[in-house]
Order: structure tokens, then sequence, then C-alpha cells
């Protein structure tokens, strides 16, 4: 579950970061904070 939660967290913080150099600096830092709640904070949460 904390490898599954990682995984995600990675995979939201680089869209975050496609998203900003694409453009769109709202939705990547959307992405980038929910990826950071996901990561840490999530397996913070969640163990």
């Amino acid at each position: 579950m904390t490898f599954l939660l990682w995984i995600l967290a990675v995979v939201l913080v680089v869209a975050g970061i496609v998203s900003i150099v694409r453009g769109q600096l709202l939705w990547g830092i959307v992405l980038i904070v929910v990826g950071l709640l996901v990561g840490p904070g999530g397996v913070s949460i969640f163990t």
C-alpha cells in the first residue's frame, strides 16, 4: 500500500511539473500539492 501511494505521488508531481512547463500554472500547482499530500502525507495517514 505504501509503495502504491509513493508511485501515485511521483506520477502526480511529474504531471504537475509537465503542466507548469506547458503553461498551465494553476493546474500544475494543484497536481504538485495533491502529489505531496498523497506521498508523505498519505503514507503517514495510512500507516
